[in-house]
């Protein structure tokens, strides 16, 4: 494989790393506020809805995800290549790490919800802080994105 063939490679591999990264960040995240919540049903009488609903916060980093995929859908050249690649797997990256530690705040807010439910919206507090790195995140790709060589696809 050539230079330019493995730059395009990359470039390729940066478009589509946000939505992948942090699709499976979501699974990991979903799966751990998910598991707490169905144990916590069992200890619970009431609130069964707001506690599965906590379990699907960490969700939305597969849509910030699939926004930036969308922002960065251009034909890929030498020149983009590189800043795909790089802003998209550090922005992915940012995505994957928010929605696992996301899911692991929000499977706290759950454990503690189960044993004390007026604290809820004070416990679920630091999974919408995480939540807000993710923004952070999918903000600055979509502004340094648009300075990307290529422009969007035509």
């Amino acid at each position: 494989m050539n230079t330019e063939s493995f730059l395009l490679l990359l470039g390729w591999a940066g478009v589509y790393l946000p939505t992948a990264l942090g699709a499976i960040g979501s699974i990991v995240g979903c799966a751990r506020a998910g598991q707490a919540a169905v144990g916590a049903l069992l200890d619970v009488e009431t609130g069964y809805g707001r506690l599965v609903g906590v379990s699907a916060l960490p969700s939305s980093q597969t849509i910030y995800g699939i926004v930036v995929t969308m922002q960065f859908n251009r034909t890929v050249a030498v020149e983009s290549a590189p800043g795909l690649f790089s802003l998209g797997l550090l922005v992915g990256l940012a995505l994957l790490s928010s929605a696992m530690l996301q899911g692991t705040c929000a499977a706290a807010a759950i454990n503690t919800t189960k044993t004390k439910p007026e604290v809820f919206g004070l416990s679920v507090a630091p999974a919408a802080i995480v939540e807000g790195f993710a923004v952070f995140a999918f903000i600055f790709a979509m502004i340094v994105g648009g300075g990307i060589p290529g422009g969007p696809a035509s």
